[in-house]
């Protein structure tokens, strides 16, 4: 005897923007508390939000229990449809305030810190001077936060390292090859050195990207491969103000990629024999997604600079 499947009907009326807001919260930001106050709401009115939509779709998208909510199968179905809708209705905006008036647009930009420090302002300043009433955002974060806000449509680019090949989700479009080497600033003691044994280099303080960053697992592997263990006194960050900072203060180590520490003065580099594999570093989009007039004068203005 066959089953049938009852869809839900969501033209009916009853789905707003506020259930497919707060769902694509509660995904990125993992809890009920976090996404109310990302939307500006209380917990109850989230709560009530919630329920009304799973009334709608007849299923429950989260289990509850002491600890939270957890997701249910449906839970990553329905955010992964709730956030293109989102985008759409976002990127709409934006085209049609970029089409009244192609000036005076916004485009937002997504930067880590490879490509943020040199090539990014460099084409900040060029894109203002040509259209001096566009706004431009930067948003700083790791790349794992970037591709959540790209594929939400807060994001019309992120520019920085390319880990990935273009996908269904995202459109990469390589800038230029990068090499990552190993800075101390120029009174270090290892600076100007040669012979530098690899043994010594535990011994001194590090500066180690954020553990989900792909350049922490690479140094990870520079140690392992050269079997040092890896530095017990170490700070994590990707902000550049903090590196830039502990560089210059201290007696502390870091991996770089050339343009930001050719960048810093009195930052050197502890020679090629301790350079990392090179990166390619480019633009990252959304795949299905129109790119607006804003942004493609960007992304042209970042390709005349390279070069590309």
């Amino acid at each position: 005897m066959s089953s049938t499947v009852m869809t839900p009907n969501l033209l009916d009326g009853r789905l707003k923007i506020r259930h497919l807001l707060l769902v694509d919260a509660i995904a990125r930001r993992g809890t009920l508390v976090a996404a109310a106050d990302d939307l500006n709401i209380t917990q109850p009115a989230a709560t009530r939000t919630l329920r009304e939509l799973e009334e709608i779709l007849g299923v429950a998208l989260y289990d509850r229990n002491p600890r939270g909510l957890l997701p249910t199968p449906f839970s990553e179905a329905f955010a992964a449809h709730a956030r293109a809708v989102v985008s759409q209705i976002r990127q709409a905006g934006k085209h049609v305030a970029q089409l009244r008036d192609a000036d005076r647009g916004t485009v937002a930009i997504g930067i880590h810190l490879t490509g943020s420090n040199a090539l990014v302002p460099r084409a900040v300043e060029v894109l203002k001077a040509r259209h001096p009433l566009l706004t431009v955002e930067l948003t700083e974060a790791l790349p794992r936060r970037m591709l959540s806000e790209l594929g939400s449509g807060r994001l019309d680019l992120v520019v920085g390292r390319l880990t990935q090949p273009t996908d269904e989700h995202f459109i990469r479009l390589p800038l230029h090859e990068e090499a990552v080497s190993l800075v101390v600033r120029a009174e270090h003691p290892l600076a100007g050195r040669e012979g530098i044994d690899a043994s010594e280099l535990s011994g001194y303080p590090w500066i180690f990207p954020d553990a989900d960053a792909r350049l922490r697992g690479e140094l990870d592997q520079f140690f392992s491969a050269r079997g040092i263990p890896l530095p017990v006194n170490r700070v994590e960050t990707t902000a550049y103000l903090a590196v830039r900072h502990l560089l210059l203060a201290t007696d502390s180590i870091a991996a770089l990629s050339v343009s930001i520490h050719e960048g810093l003065a009195g930052v050197v580099s502890l020679g090629p024999e301790f350079e990392l594999a090179s990166h390619s570093v480019g633009i990252t989009l959304a795949a299905g997604r129109e790119v607006t007039p804003a942004a493609s004068a960007m992304i042209g203005i970042l390709r005349e600079l390279v070069g590309s």
